[in-house]
């Protein structure tokens, strides 16, 4: 249950992530709200998911899920480049997340 909670924690991430480029420099209410409920739901949920899985394990996973995602956001919603290298490196964190998942001691599952 714990990595699902991270999952979703994670989830949350890229929605906060995403909600800075809507908030357009802090000047658009409703996207800043909306950013800032993510932030928190996102920071709960890595807290109640460490409190079953270690810590550097569930923190690297949470900012990987994050990263990928936004990364992923960003080719779709905002066009930015999908060259080859780039989406070989969101690859190479795809595999050390599920690494993490696999070799993780304590995996709640």
């Amino acid at each position: 249950m714990a990595w699902i909670i991270l999952l979703i924690a994670g989830l949350f991430e890229i929605g906060w992530a995403v909600g800075l480029k809507f908030t357009e420099g802090f000047t658009k209410p409703i996207p800043i709200a909306l950013t800032a409920v993510s932030l928190v739901l996102s920071m709960g949920l890595l807290g109640w998911a460490v409190k079953t899985l270690p810590l550097g394990t569930a923190y690297a996973v949470w900012t990987g899920v994050g990263a990928v995602g936004t990364a992923i956001v960003g080719i779709v919603l905002f066009k930015e480049p999908a060259t080859a290298a780039r989406l070989v490196c969101l690859g190479l964190i795809v595999a050390g997340i599920l690494g993490l998942k696999v070799f993780s001691a304590g995996s709640a599952a």
